[in-house]
């Protein structure tokens, strides 16, 4: 793979353990503006792991991640790291944009106001700005006539649209998928794929850990197959999909449906 000039996100040697359990062994990958990398591997790998440590929501032990070019989460001082205080690391994270598996929409508000409560709280946007925002991404994700509704009141594939909906309204440089369409039922998966696509069109940068062979082959500028805590193979979706070199990733993938 070739390196990016200035990437969006770059990660160097980024080691992440749970007690004796050495769950990333040193992470080195770099993602450029507008690019779309699938992260693939078993369950167990260490790619969700990896995703939390890009925006901080796990701290490293070893190694340093940068996107946008400032470090996440720390400072270095002589060549040493130190965690930054919350307020400066929730400040960070207003550069990425996240959605989970389960969604994780606010229960107790309706859609539109999951939206623009970030935004608002977070960015101190306008309320009217936010809510004109909020409601053209509800349009681009195909829910426009929701935003009165309660998460409760929707299928697991509209809400995961609004949870895509809410990232983007915090206008990330850098969006974050953790295996998004995982919890859905198969029929409520397209959809989903289908704004995904519609975003990574638009030159969003996006790094997606996913099982969906079939979307990575047809949006994905890279895919990097990580096993064990190591990066075993990376590369455009032709070779690593298609051709690939490791017997692992061969493996993992004739097990996974395409």
């Amino acid at each position: 793979m070739t390196s990016p000039a200035n990437p969006i996100l770059l990660a160097q040697n980024v080691h992440k353990a749970f007690g004796r359990n050495e769950v990333l062994k040193g992470i080195d990958l770099q993602v450029a503006k507008g690019e779309v990398m699938c992260i693939l591997g078993p369950s167990g790998s260490g790619k969700s792991t990896f995703l939390r440590c890009i925006n901080h929501l796990e701290q490293t032990d070893r190694g340093r991640i940068y996107v946008d070019g400032e470090l996440v989460g720390c400072r270095e001082h002589n060549g040493r790291l130190y965690e930054l205080p919350d307020r400066e690391i929730c400040s960070a994270r207003t550069k990425m944009g996240m959605v989970f598996q389960h969604f994780n929409l606010f229960p107790h508000m309706n859609v539109l106001e999951n939206l623009i409560e970030g935004p608002v709280r977070v960015m101190k946007t306008p309320k009217e700005a936010a809510v004109e925002r909020a409601r053209r991404l509800l349009a681009q994700v195909g829910l426009a006539n929701k935003e009165t509704a309660y998460p409760r009141q929707m299928s697991g594939g509209q809400q995961q649209r609004v949870a895509i909906a809410r990232a983007l309204a915090m206008e990330p440089k850098l969006m974050l998928f953790d295996e998004p369409t995982s919890a859905l039922d198969p029929e409520l998966v397209g959809d989903v794929l289908a704004v995904m696509q519609d975003l990574a069109r638009s030159g969003m940068t996006m790094v997606v850990v996913t099982h969906e062979i079939g979307f990575a082959r047809s949006v994905a500028h890279s895919v990097v197959f990580i096993d064990g805590g190591v990066v075993v193979e990376a590369g455009p979706p032709q070779e690593v999909l298609d051709n690939p070199q490791n017997e692992r990733t061969r493996s993992f993938l004739s097990k996974v449906p395409n």
